[in-house]
């Protein structure tokens, strides 16, 4: 254990210093953050890394907080994701997250065949496009084996894009559809990262005064991050042999053992707010405000911020501006296309069926 303190303690102490310096800037800046605490943690690592050049001791807690630390950080977001919100969204809801996050998967990897893209990068930018951004990348790396240099481009992709999104994307929606129910749907479907979303979704929230709109992306975007479960297995699949023959080693497990954790913490979420609305104690002692209380520990400080901030920063340490070249801007233009197809995919079925 001793070998993993100095990177660890790296990753910690960047992360503390990003969540705080977020805070401080949230207070600065009127309306938006872009600055949140995710996009600090990967700058950071990124510049440590570029301009300190982090020594040999340091790279066992860097992986550790990679690898086992993010593995936790899924596992504790599992209780965020409730099967009781997905059926909030309707009959004609659920649709719309359904295509949108399968024309992300499936149509990403088809433009990469096209812009000549390696196979695993197109996979790390498929999943951030179409689930929940750089959490569904550094998910998805270790499972299909992907090197630095993918998750790097992927990471950098689903940043960027997302971030466009979220600035322009709550001052078109009006145009695009009614107030309402149908504006919360497609800003949840087409920006990446949950984080982004309810940056978006805040604003338009405060454009617009529309309470329904912001409810409804909120539990769009969690519908589809349910998604992970789909996805990572999917992408296991299409590469496990591929594994196999290039190292000799056992097939990788369809269903990694994160995913089952983060399954199960969705179950009992899921059986939470069941007891909750029907019984009026949440698994049968807890009240109201000691679940949600309990939910937003766990799943939201715990797991979705701090857990996922120090792998966040381990992405960045990783990060070198050597990795970036070689393939030039052919990935960013795949990111670029992936994130339009989601939107127009989503913009399409929100017509067709409302």
């Amino acid at each position: 254990m001793k070998e993993y303190t100095p990177g660890v303690a790296l990753c910690v102490g960047l992360f503390t210093l990003a969540y705080f310096l977020s805070d401080v800037l949230g207070r600065a800046i009127e309306g938006f953050n872009p600055f949140t605490a995710s996009v600090l943690a990967i700058l950071s690592g990124i510049a440590v890394a570029n301009l300190f050049h982090p020594g040999p001791k340091f790279a066992p807690g860097i992986r550790f907080c990679l690898k086992s630390v993010l593995r936790f950080a899924i596992v504790l977001i599992g209780v965020r994701l409730s099967l009781v919100e997905v059926g909030e969204l309707g009959a004609t809801g659920l649709p719309v997250v359904v295509v949108a996050v399968f024309t992300g998967v499936l149509g990403v990897e088809l433009l990469g065949k096209l812009f000549h893209i390696p196979q695993k990068l197109a996979m790390l930018l498929g999943a951030g496009t179409s689930i929940c951004g750089v959490t569904a990348v550094v998910s998805t790396a270790p499972v299909i084996d992907a090197d630095e240099g993918e998750v790097a481009y992927a990471v950098a992709n689903v940043t960027l894009f997302g971030l466009l999104g979220t600035l322009i994307y709550p001052y078109l929606v009006p145009h695009l559809f009614p107030i309402g129910k149908q504006c919360g749907l497609f800003l949840g479907t087409a920006i990446h990262d949950m984080a982004q979303l309810m940056g978006a979704a805040a604003s338009y929230k405060e454009l617009y005064h529309d309470e329904t709109g912001f409810a409804t992306a909120a539990i769009a975007k969690m519908t589809r991050n349910l998604f992970l479960a789909v996805v990572i297995p999917y992408f296991a699949w299409r590469t496990r042999d591929q594994a196999r023959s290039e190292n000799g080693a056992e097939r990788p497990p369809l269903l990694p053992s994160f995913l089952v954790g983060f399954l199960l913490m969705s179950c009992l979420r899921s059986l939470g707010d069941y007891t909750l609305a029907s019984q009026g104690l949440a698994l049968g002692f807890l009240a109201p405000g000691s679940w949600e209380y309990l939910l937003h520990v766990v799943g939201k400080v715990l797991g979705s911020t701090w857990l996922v901030g120090f792998a966040l920063v381990g992405v960045g340490l990783n990060l070198k501006t050597e990795i970036f070249r070689g393939l030039g801007l052919r990935p960013f233009a795949l990111g670029l296309s992936g994130a339009l197809l989601v939107g127009v995919a989503s913009f399409l079925t929100i017509k067709v069926l409302f």
